[in-house]
């Protein structure tokens, strides 16, 4: 791991104790119980991390394989996981290696989901990686990809009232984030070709963070249940998941011939 990559795996978690991350992680969790057909279903979470969306997923039932190439955030999975009863720990399986090697790693097994959350902004050409999510996806399998909304860049900063550099970004598919690492931003229809180019046919997006993404670390407060409910609805709808801070493309892996 490179330096920057070992300080985010400390100050990442932290992150899905704010309202911006109980924001993400609920709506992606609804999001894919929406598509997840069936339990017990074989999940394979690429750059799971610490297990925050992978955990939920084993409580209802479902057989998780977290892969990272992060042994810090794989050493907080498993802290956890610790807390859990042992029905949760059973169906959770702690895989290291890079995503792009996921085929070779997990040895040809394949999957009925295959979830890739906040990676793919991190990487400078995510082909490889989109590839190998469709490499371990069985037909039929749903493939989830949250990453950042290149069209919607200037938002956060604009109601910050940084409108300088909300006019450079209207233009660039780059930002720097709250954790302070460089990353990178993509669109719908970007992420829906890289898919359809390994029959991954696009079943719905929605867009993460409309209402809340400009709050900073602010904490949950008592009018979460409303707040989460607004976010959800604006999520689904035209214009307003065009403008989220977040895209959450949900693909379908055809039958081949």
């Amino acid at each position: 791991m490179t330096g920057w990559t070992r300080d985010l795996a400390t100050r990442f978690p932290k992150h899905y104790e704010t309202l911006r991350g109980v924001v993400r992680q609920t709506l992606v969790d609804r999001q894919l119980a929406e598509h997840l057909v069936g339990s017990p279903a074989r999940i394979c979470d690429v750059g799971g991390g610490a297990g925050h969306q992978a955990l939920p997923l084993a409580r209802r039932g479902y057989e998780l394989t977290i892969l990272d190439q992060s042994e810090e955030m794989l050493r907080k999975a498993r802290r956890a996981l610790d807390s859990e009863d042992e029905k949760v720990r059973d169906r959770v399986r702690l895989v290291p290696g890079p995503g792009e090697e996921a085929p070779s790693i997990l040895g040809r097994e394949s999957f009925d989901a295959v979830l890739c959350h906040g990676v793919l902004m991190y990487l400078e050409d995510p082909a490889p990686l989109v590839g190998a999510l469709a490499d371990i996806a069985r037909s039929g399998a749903l493939i989830s990809i949250l990453t950042k909304n290149a069209d919607s860049l200037a938002m956060r900063l604009a109601l910050e009232g940084r409108y300088r550099d909300a006019l450079a970004a209207f233009d660039s598919d780059r930002d720097t984030g709250r954790l302070g690492v460089e990353n990178r931003a993509h669109t719908v229809a970007g992420i829906s070709e890289m898919l359809e180019e390994h029959g991954v046919g696009i079943e719905q997006w929605s867009g993460v963070r409309i209402f809340t993404d400009h709050l900073g670390d602010q904490e949950p407060g008592a009018d979460l249940p409303e707040l989460l409910e607004a976010e959800w609805e604006a999520g689904r709808r035209d214009p307003y998941r065009s403008m989220a801070r977040l895209i959450h493309v949900l693909g379908r892996k055809k039958p081949v011939g």
